[in-house]
């Protein structure tokens, strides 16, 4: 395989007529080319009078050796990769115990429960919430009539939390199992595009096929999937996991499921559920996590600072992502920024504001916005509970519902207002996307003094690096609390807790942060069964 890098593309042309500009520059004859693809493609915006595409491409050929001017690769097979390092005999114990179950259809359970059924186990999944077509209903019904589903919202139900977001597809760890998530997302429907994107999304519209057609692969192949059915409690016999108890919501029936193996991937916000562990004496710890605000701005705004106003190519809305480390020991940083989206609420239990971005494939809202987080650390709480990070965010939650005027409506406040501590009075040319409803507030009312000090020495330093950053009309609306999960289940090598047969995973567990990282856990949790039976 001839893999050609640095190839910049200063024109507007589709990827797929790439190959003949390539093969000309290269002197590589057409006849020669068996098979091509995008490795990657970037843009490169460090100039704003050269903004241009920045491509790698593999090409398979009849005779490499005709072309040693270019470099070649021997691709690596996943797939093979993964079956060599396989146990046949923890599979065929597997087939004859009670079924693996698992708890929670976000990105972890679903890729843990597409691993087992690509190897011939049939799992069960247990999600709280409902299907993804009907909690788009729910999230629907709660951001036009403030009537929210405890169990099916933005938070709960089929997808995870990552479903209602920008369905961003990046993710700060290096592992090959990644290419694998993209390739299973690409064949259930996402474009082609996401295999060789430096960053790329789905958007929540594109999201909720994707994961549609995700379960009714996994029941082909044997799974079972239980919804609007929590799971309420679990039965442990010389600390091995026996059984769990459900709860069916729809009729309020309880029912038990006898299992030896139990995946934990309930998310970053299944509180009860936390509760629930801890006091049936799941080891958990602290951990770090962060609060803050969203801040949207004018998307062409962002667009021009990020791309200058010069450029003849047809670009994609910009992003941006930075951060900043204060004296004062504390870090501000921008999260999951959604380009052409809007601020969507998020709140999962009655009486709380909790908000999260959203964006749709094409990202084509007027407004971009980002989570604008500071840090918080298990020494900012008094309590020694490994609970009291996720007491300290549900606080916030509800201090931001009353500052809203207590039906479901976000305190928000202008950058210019936030700067000079003044409750705001009036909206300038950045209109705000959230919804049920907004209302003009002073959040220094409401955060912490050490977030709302590393708020604003953020948003000045930021304006340094991104020109308009802090733009005296960009909107902040309170609060987000749910970047991540603010506890962490400890596990061993084996993925297993301290007790036998429980299998801590994913976001909620505290071992990944976002879709990616989440999934790719999901599947490492489900091979680690699958090669080794205690």
């Amino acid at each position: 395989m001839l893999r050609i890098q640095n190839i910049k593309i200063r024109e507007n042309i589709s990827d797929k007529d790439l190959i003949h500009l390539v093969i000309k520059k290269y002197h590589i004859e057409r006849s020669d080319v068996m098979d091509w693809h995008i490795f990657k493609k970037s843009i490169d915006a460090r100039k704003k009078s050269d903004v241009h595409f920045h491509y790698t491409i593999d090409i398979e050929v009849k005779d490499e050796s005709k072309y040693p001017h270019i470099h070649t690769i021997t691709p690596i097979d996943i797939e093979q990769e993964i079956k060599a390092s396989l146990n046949s005999h923890a599979i065929q114990t597997l087939k004859s115990e009670p079924s693996p179950v698992i708890v929670g259809a976000g990105p972890a359970g679903l890729f843990a429960a597409l691993t087992f059924v690509q190897n011939g186990i049939c799992p069960i999944i247990i999600e709280q919430g409902k299907t993804v077509e009907e909690r788009k209903k729910d999230v629907d019904n709660f951001l036009t009539h403030q009537k929210l589903d405890i169990s099916s919202n933005v938070q709960f139900g089929e997808g995870g939390a990552g479903t209602f977001s920008d369905g961003k597809l990046t993710t700060g760890i290096h592992n090959p199992l990644c290419q694998k998530v993209l390739q299973e997302f690409v064949k259930f429907g996402a474009p082609e595009e996401i295999l060789y994107l430096s960053k790329p999304h789905v958007g929540t519209d594109k999201l909720i096929s994707i994961i549609k057609n995700m379960r009714n692969y996994i029941l082909s192949k044997g799974g079972k999937f239980y919804f609007h059915t929590k799971f309420i409690d679990f039965s442990v016999t010389n600390q091995k996991i026996q059984s769990v108890l459900l709860k069916n919501l729809d009729n309020h029936t309880t029912f038990e499921i006898p299992t030896s193996k139990l995946i934990l991937a309930i998310g970053h916000s299944s509180r009860d559920t936390f509760e629930l562990l801890y006091k049936n004496g799941i080891q958990m710890e602290k951990k770090n996590f962060s609060v803050g605000v969203r801040i949207e701005h004018l998307q062409e705004a962002i667009n021009t600072a990020q791309y200058g106003k010069q450029t003849k190519l047809h670009l994609p809305p910009a992003e941006y992502k930075l951060a900043y480390h204060s004296p004062s020991g504390r870090s501000c940083y921008t999260f999951c920024m959604c380009p052409g989206g809007t601020v969507i609420a998020s709140s999962s239990e009655e009486h709380t504001i909790v908000t999260n971005g959203m964006s749709n494939y094409l990202r084509d809202g007027i407004n971009a916005n980002s989570a604008l987080l500071v840090n918080v650390t298990p020494e900012d709480f008094i309590d020694a509970s490994p609970l009291a990070g996720m007491y300290f965010q549900k606080d916030l939650e509800e201090k931001a519902f009353v500052l809203g005027g207590s039906n479901y409506y976000a305190p928000i406040q202008k950058v210019e207002d936030f700067l000079h501590h003044q409750k705001s009075s009036t909206i300038g040319s950045v209109l705000p996307s959230y919804l049920p409803g907004t209302t003009l507030s002073n959040l220094h009312d409401i955060l912490p003094e050490f977030v709302s000090t590393t708020l604003k020495e953020g948003i000045v330093y930021f304006d340094k690096k991104l020109s308009g950053f802090a733009n005296p009309d960009a909107i902040l609306t309170g609060v987000e609390t749910r970047s991540s999960s603010p506890v962490k289940i400890p596990r061993n090598a084996n993925f297993l807790s301290n007790i036998t047969g429980i299998y801590p995973c994913g976001e909620g567990a505290g071992y990944a942060g976002g879709i990616m990282s989440a999934a790719v856990d999901g599947i490492h949790t489900s091979l680690s069964i699958l090669r080794t039976i205690d």
